[in-house]
């Protein structure tokens, strides 16, 4: 059984490092599990996940993740067509996934770019999610909802509502997502509950400004106390942007703290 870990998501190091470059710094500076940020057409290959598994050395893929825009919105259309494109560039990322190991997908689903449509078909959304849970399962890999603030999962009691029609979906709590969304991760935690399979970390400081954990206000351990009552056995994971921090190597440090603080709740 999967303990609960601390790692990095190469996402904090986009425009620092390409992502067969990042796995293999992540593995150097000793972090043990990463989720791998897939973000362009041709790195949802066969190739290219052989070419990250060759530079990851023994570090663990936990998950993948993919540029929302590309396919995603696509797998919930209505047309035939953008419908059967869509899954076709996502098997080439449960394909990479499988091959790296990953066990689960990080997924945004549809962006809510029409304000006015009410997204609350959950029957037919739940549906189709049931669909795609059905074709991660062909490849090992469990999808896993992420709570975004521009994209399906918006705002508390979407989860759930989805979750009656697709009970095979599981969840991704991001802390920076929930803030954005002005709900605190609290009730989106308690929603997903047992279901939580990876967490996305961050900080901010005083000011409000995102920063990497460690550096800023942010009660870590409340949040992994919570887990840890919720029975979460999955990856926290660091996810920043690129301008928030200055040397690559705060990384480790960051994950050191955030490991030393899980050790003090266990």
């Amino acid at each position: 059984m999967q303990k609960f870990e601390i790692g990095v998501s190469t996402a904090s190091l986009f425009k620092r490092m390409y992502n067969e470059e990042a796995v293999g710094f992540l593995n150097s500076i000793g972090i043990p599990v990463c989720e791998v940020f897939l973000g362009t057409y041709r790195e949802y290959t066969d190739g290219f996940a052989k070419l990250l598994k060759q530079n990851k050395g023994d570090l663990l893929v936990h998950s993948v993740h993919t540029l929302n825009t590309h396919f995603e919105p696509q797998l919930f259309s209505a047309n035939p067509r953008a419908l059967e494109d869509a899954y076709d560039i996502a098997r080439g990322v449960l394909s990479a996934a499988k091959i790296l190991g990953a066990k689960y997908y990080t997924f945004h689903g549809v962006a809510r770019v029409k304000r006015k449509i009410a997204y609350t078909d959950f029957k037919r959304i739940g549906g189709l999610f049931t669909a795609l849970c059905d074709e991660c399962e062909k490849y090992g890999v469990t999808l896993a909802l992420e709570n975004v603030e521009w994209a399906y999962y918006n705002h508390p009691s979407f989860f759930s509502s989805v979750k009656k029609f697709c009970p095979k979906l599981k969840g991704t709590l991001d802390i920076k997502q929930a803030r954005d969304a002005g709900e605190g991760y609290v009730p989106y935690l308690e929603e997903m509950g047992e279901d939580i399979v990876t967490v996305h970390l961050s900080d901010v400081d005083e000011n409000g400004k995102l920063c990497l954990p460690g550096k800023g206000t942010f009660d870590f351990k409340e949040l992994f106390s919570r887990l840890i009552d919720k029975g979460f056995s999955g990856a926290a994971l660091i996810e920043v942007y690129n301008e928030n921090y200055d040397k690559n190597e705060e990384l480790k440090d960051s994950y050191e703290y955030l490991s030393d603080v899980l050790e003090s709740v266990r």
